[in-house]
């Protein structure tokens, strides 16, 4: 659970981050790439609480690896601090969400099997 909460605080930074590094207005993609993937990012963390989308947040990998890309690959002259945002978020992003969303308690079928094993 601790990781999808990582992930919305990820995402809430990834939203105010043309704030706080002052996108160049011409930018408009960087604008709305950062708001749509802030957006998908806090949704995705959020349905894998849901348990029928519980491994929903595996999908943040590509996510991930798009801002990774973007970061890393698209600007490779343009070493401002915007474009190491992308990059570091990516990687981020990669660590939390391989993490499962109840990572503090033992698997399902662990659980089934002690409780098999109890009765």
């Amino acid at each position: 659970m601790w990781a999808r909460v990582v992930e919305v605080m990820i995402a809430l930074w990834l939203a105010l981050s043309p704030f706080i590094f002052h996108y160049p207005a011409e930018e408009k993609f960087l604008w709305v790439n950062n708001f749509i993937c802030a957006c998908l990012v806090a949704l995705f963390a959020l349905l894998s609480f849901w348990r029928p989308l519980r491994k929903i947040h595996l999908v943040t990998i590509v996510l991930a690896l798009w801002l990774w890309s973007l970061g890393y690959g698209d600007f490779p002259e343009k070493a401002s601090a915007a474009v190491q945002n992308f990059v570091v978020i990516g990687l981020l992003l990669l660590m939390t969400a391989i993490v499962p969303s109840y990572s503090e308690q033992p698997s399902f079928s662990w659980q089934k099997f002690m409780e098999k094993k109890e009765q």
